[in-house]
């Protein structure tokens, strides 16, 4: 067993192994009929709180310096805690990376992650010869199935100007009948992610994004084949919502069963149905119930996590998610033994050249290569 993952052996705390934060939370009720849609309201942590079929979400924005040579910061790394660096200094937080800020080879077994870029680039590698670079609004959807291994690294491309970072990653657990799949992952470009935009009633603007799932007949490109979002009937949604001050939504009614939440992640006010929502605040909703958000004195943010329970066991230990313990002893068994496929790089953090270039290296060997807004496929 090489020395990478045996260090990673000895500290199953990984600080990007997705523990859930515990469930403190704020109760709203009320005799009002239009209150009582709204069954919870949470604060958020560094990692939100989700529900079944989710596992927990993460959103990451930092505001790293101007890039050096590396790709990395072209600043000072003095006083931080490199390789477990998670408090916000200066703006930023280098997370695993030592050079270059990011999650450098990780293994993952029994979920799905989604990453979804808003501003800044991720570099993904992982142990089947996959490769990519995506970034201002893509979306990356991989199915770690029975075990992969992969870094995400933040390259600073930007050498004359500051180097923003906005991204979630979504959690999705998989079925028991689809833990041990192969790995798969894909890429929904941020031109064919379909977005919403008009005024409200009092001409004010509204954006939606549907990055998962449909919102009336705007679809989201489709998911991993194995994924729990791939049948629609289990009603996955995920959607970014952006309001300007003083806009109106309404988010509609969805299905019985459906676990819905609305997390409030930027500006100040907000009202779910007439329930004042506090900043930084998750409310869980009754999905029967159509949504009126109504926006305050500045812009804000909203995103929303929905979907039928897959309602199996979960046992969760850092990066493996599987049904029971001696899966999750299985899991790392075959980790020490195979490495999920080894790591076919002679670093753990690499990153892709210095060029903004958008692209996907598929395990096939097809790659796809973003240009002026179109997809470019050459076969493997």
């Amino acid at each position: 067993m090489d020395k990478s993952r045996r260090d990673f052996l000895k500290k199953t705390g990984l600080a990007a192994s997705g523990v859930l934060i515990g469930k403190s939370a704020i109760s709203h009720a009320s005799d009002d009929d239009e209150k009582m849609t709204i069954k919870k309201v949470r604060p958020l942590g560094f990692q939100w709180e989700t529900h079944d079929p989710f596992l927990f979400c993460v959103h990451h924005e930092d505001f790293f310096p101007k890039g050096n040579d590396d790709l990395g910061p072209a600043d000072s790394l003095a006083g931080r805690n490199l390789g477990q660096d998670f408090i916000i200094k200066d703006g930023y937080r280098m997370y695993h990376g030592r050079k270059v800020p990011g999650f450098p080879g990780h293994p993952h077994r029994g979920f799905e992650t989604i990453t979804v870029v808003r501003d800044g680039y991720v570099d993904h590698s992982d142990s089947l010869g996959g490769k990519a670079r995506y970034g201002h609004g893509d979306l990356q959807w991989m199915t770690a199935g029975k075990g992969i291994q992969h870094s995400e690294m933040f390259p600073l491309l930007h050498k004359d100007k500051d180097n923003r970072m906005e991204l979630f990653q979504i959690w999705l657990n998989l079925p028991r009948k689809n833990k041990m799949v192969d790995p798969y992952y894909k890429m929904n470009w941020s031109e064919d992610i379909p977005v919403m935009e008009h005024k409200d009633s009092n001409g004010k603007q509204v954006r939606v994004e549907v990055l998962a799932g449909s919102w009336g007949e705007s679809v989201a490109p489709k998911s991993t084949p194995d994924s729990w979002a791939a049948d629609p009937k289990n009603c996955v949604g995920i959607y970014a919502i952006k309001l300007e001050a003083g806009a109106t939504l309404t988010l509609p009614a969805t299905e019985e069963g459906v676990n819905r939440s609305l997390y409030f992640f930027e500006g100040e006010e907000v009202s779910f149905n007439g329930t004042d929502i506090p900043k930084y605040h998750a409310a869980d909703v009754i999905p029967t119930d159509s949504i009126q958000i109504v926006n305050g004195k500045t812009e804000s943010q909203i995103l929303v996590l929905q979907g039928k329970p897959i309602n199996e066991p979960v046992v969760q230990h850092g990066p493996f998610v599987m049904n029971t313990r001696e899966e999750i002893q299985q899991a790392f068994m075959d980790y020490q033994k195979t490495g999920f496929g080894g790591w076919p790089y002679n670093i753990p953090d690499p990153v892709h050249g210095k060029e903004a270039k958008r692209f996907a290296i598929h395990t096939d060997g097809t790659r796809e290569d973003r240009v002026n807004g179109k997809t470019i496929v050459e076969k493997g």
